[in-house]
């Protein structure tokens, strides 16, 4: 019993960073109905920019993570002001391979600016162990709980209880009638993105230290878009519910079954729950009168 809540607890630090990758996903579809595949490739970004903060600025952590937010925050804004608003009206299809393209343009990007070499940086939770009985936890996993749920909490506030967030839920609703409402419905889209943007580099700089500065980060967005589709695409808890259910799925099965299958483990779960609620576990059915 030990050793499952021990690698329950490993996979559920891992599902969290999923589930950022599926909250980013989910933010910006319900507010453009675009999938934005670059969104793992944002958390890459984060990670060298926090690389950058760390060891090449000098930024302490705590101002260094706030700086890396802030930085990507700006460029997820200006990607969708400069980039992704000269489609708006066209095919979703136009959208998506927008949106990859972006992916492999901000991957080669970091190759040329930062190098493909991997890094690593130090935090304050790096290489300690906090012991809860006879359970030994590794502080970084900690922080990737401790900081999505953190994450999490803001943005409910946000979207609660600040006029900007009602807006925001406004224009994801319904873009002709929040615009009627004199809601600044293209500056709201880009905000979006930019929060989005700032929700990747948290995690980008969350789970970097567990799996170093690297390039091939970006791959967790294939975890991410996963646990986007299992909690129901457009559902906010269900985002950060799916990628904790597909993170501790596959380290359970990682351990106890076979460790070969443990990359497919999070598609198979995916699939079984498809086939018995096809909108996600807090999905629902959309309707549009047209």
């Amino acid at each position: 019993m030990l050793d499952f809540l021990q690698q329950s607890l490993n996979g559920f630090a891992t599902g969290c960073i999923y589930g950022l990758v599926a909250l980013g996903f989910v933010l910006i579809y319900k507010a453009s109905e675009i999938v934005n595949f670059a969104q793992g490739d944002m958390l890459m970004l984060g990670a060298f920019v926090g690389w950058t903060a760390l060891d090449v600025l000098g930024f302490g952590y705590w101002p260094g993570l706030l700086f890396t937010i802030l930085a990507c925050a700006a460029i997820g804004f200006l990607l969708d002001r400069q980039v992704m608003r000269p489609i708006i009206g066209q095919p979703q299809f136009a959208g998506i391979m927008l949106t990859i393209g972006l992916a492999f343009t901000i991957r080669g990007g970091v190759i040329m600016i930062w190098g493909p070499e991997e890094r690593s940086f130090h935090t304050p939770f790096s290489n300690k162990t906090t012991a809860f009985g006879s359970l030994a936890v590794d502080d970084v996993s900690l922080s990737i709980v401790a900081g999505t749920l953190v994450l999490c909490a803001v943005l409910f506030i946000f979207f609660r209880r600040s006029r900007l967030g009602v807006a925001m839920q406004a224009a994801s609703q319904n873009q002709l009638a929040a615009y009627l409402m004199a809601i600044p419905v293209k500056t709201v889209n880009s905000l979006v993105w930019g929060l989005s943007a700032g929700v990747a580099a948290a995690a980008g700089m969350l789970l970097a230290p567990s799996l170093l500065v690297d390039t091939n980060l970006w791959i967790v967005v294939l975890k991410g878009f996963g646990a986007a589709i299992l909690g129901g695409f457009g559902s906010i808890p269900g985002a950060v519910v799916g990628g904790m259910i597909i993170g501790v799925s596959e380290q359970l099965v990682g351990v106890y079954l076979d460790p070969e299958s443990k990359g497919i483990a999070a598609y198979v779960i995916l699939l079984a729950v498809l086939l018995v609620w096809p909108q996600g576990l807090f999905g629902g059915a959309e309707r549009k009168r047209v």
